[in-house]
């Protein structure tokens, strides 16, 4: 139950043990629970009313209003018709019997629809590259802040931080207090600096550092700018003239909260940097938190990262099992 950090990285060596001492088993049963909290809202939208409506008669209205909640809850048309499909299929062959039967098969087919591949991180890279990107106000540079900190305290990585994001002064010092909190070296440059320069930088001052990790931040840009989603191609260009392979990890942050516009954000982002995972924020603030499955699904994308609050715990692994879960759970 619950995906923990050192699962999440692929490493050579064996990570070391978190600082907590608590029991890893308590750790993960911790997780399940601040999840489910953080989910009330999608989980509302889904579960309570599966038990009480849905599920009572299965006849064709309750397969249409089970639709409906599905799409509500911004699964996606198409995934959901699969789903239902599959669903009353099942049942119709008597395959399913009484509601906890029904939600617990619904529960494993959104868990199924979720998964995408690969769903790692890879940190066989001296150093790794990671590049984040997204558009303003997605919570993109909290993600890196939050990441960094695990990767030092829960699998003992170094890690350089890079304030790609120029353009506003406000994101720099962000970082910088992240980076501090942390306990990460920061690379920055004045304001208006190129971006590319900044991530050039930090990526050769973590060869001649010996960091381990180097996550690059830049700055928030709305998929249809198409000169700054240039921009974020170039940035690319001139970390691979450092390390060939790099960035080894584009990671987009999506705001939850934006449903089906999330879809087309990754869409484009991915055509302009080749993203290869998400980070989905704001989970806990919206009722449309089957957006992970759509992305999954029409996309492709593997969601790797999802944040559900403000505190250190609230960014974590996405795990599938655990996600589809939370949002049936009552």
């Amino acid at each position: 139950m619950a995906r923990t950090w050192p699962e999440l990285f692929l490493t050579d060596s064996e990570a070391p043990a978190p600082e907590s001492a608590e029991p890893e088993s308590g750790r993960r049963s911790g997780f399940f629970v601040r999840l489910r909290e953080n989910l009330a809202k999608s989980r509302q939208a889904l579960g309570a009313e599966l038990q009480a409506t849905v599920f009572q008669s299965l006849d064709e209205e309750s397969w249409e209003r089970l639709e409906e909640m599905l799409i509500y809850a911004d699964v996606g048309a198409s995934t959901t018709a699969r789903i239902v499909e599959r669903l009353e299929t099942e049942a119709d062959a008597g395959e399913l019997a009484g509601g906890p039967d029904l939600t617990r098969r619904l529960k494993e087919l959104l868990a199924d629809a979720v998964r995408a591949e690969p769903d790692t991180i890879d940190l066989r890279h001296s150093p790794t590259v990671i590049l984040m990107v997204g558009v303003n106000g997605t919570g993109k540079t909290t993600t890196i802040g939050k990441m960094a900190w695990h990767l030092q305290r829960e699998l003992g990585r170094s890690v350089l931080l890079a304030a790609g994001d120029t353009f506003r002064a406000a994101a720099v010092e962000q970082l910088v207090a992240w980076g501090e909190r942390a306990g990460c070296d920061v690379v920055r440059a004045a304001p208006g600096s190129d971006p590319g320069a900044v991530a050039y930088d930090a990526v050769a001052a973590a060869r001649a550092r010996g960091h381990d990790v180097v996550i690059c931040d830049t700055a928030g840009r709305l998929h249809t700018q198409s000169h700054l989603m240039e921009e974020l191609a170039k940035v690319r260009r001139v970390i691979a003239k450092q390390i060939p392979d790099a960035p080894h990890e584009t990671l987009l942050t999506i705001d939850a909260t934006t449903g089906q516009n999330g879809l087309r954000q990754a869409l484009l982002f991915r055509e302009a940097v080749d993203v290869s995972g998400i980070v989905l924020t704001k989970l806990d603030g919206t009722a449309k938190g089957g957006i992970a499955l759509a992305i999954a699904q029409e996309l492709g994308l593997p969601v790797k990262l999802i944040g559900v609050g403000e505190a250190l715990e609230d960014l974590r692994p996405f795990d599938p099992d655990d996600f589809a879960s939370a949002l049936l759970e009552a």
